[in-house]
């Protein structure tokens, strides 16, 4: 859990991406945002529904998450188990898709995205590529 300071952090980074995007600034969306930065992995929404329980419900949330998947301000990676999870996104991933790989743990199911960039290989002549997600499986710290 981050400190009081690092939270306050969180939520300054999120307010600024929301400004820098023109968008109308919502608490909802300041605290998911702020959830999301603040996160050492992608979270599942049942993850962000018991950290924010007081701030938002079930379906503001499911439309928050939606909305900055839209805006290019998270991503969202699907898991074994075949639930989507959020990461918020760096502002200069956005060339295919959110531009980084993701570690997917055999063990306990936990997804996981990683510092490198992914390659992405060159399509053929006429091919338009749209998105492009690199999957790495096998065990996590926890597991291994």
């Amino acid at each position: 859990m981050p400190s009081m300071s690092n939270t306050t952090v969180f939520q300054q980074q999120a307010r600024d991406r929301l400004t820098d995007r023109g968008a109308r600034i919502t608490r909802a969306r300041c605290a998911v945002l702020a959830a999301l930065l603040a996160a050492d992995r992608p979270l599942s929404h049942h993850d962000l529904e018991q950290q924010l329980e007081d701030l938002c419900d079930r379906v503001t949330l499911y439309r928050v998450l939606a909305w900055l998947v839209d805006e290019n301000l998270a991503h969202r990676v699907s898991g074994e188990d075949r639930v989507w999870r959020f990461n918020a996104d760096h502002p200069s991933d956005h060339r295919y898709g959110h531009g980084h790989a993701h570690f997917h743990c055999n063990g306990c199911g936990a997804v996981f995205c990683m510092d490198a960039k992914a390659r992405v290989p060159a399509v053929p002549d006429g091919f338009q590529l749209e998105a492009a997600e690199l999957i790495l499986r096998g065990l996590c710290r926890e597991c291994s």
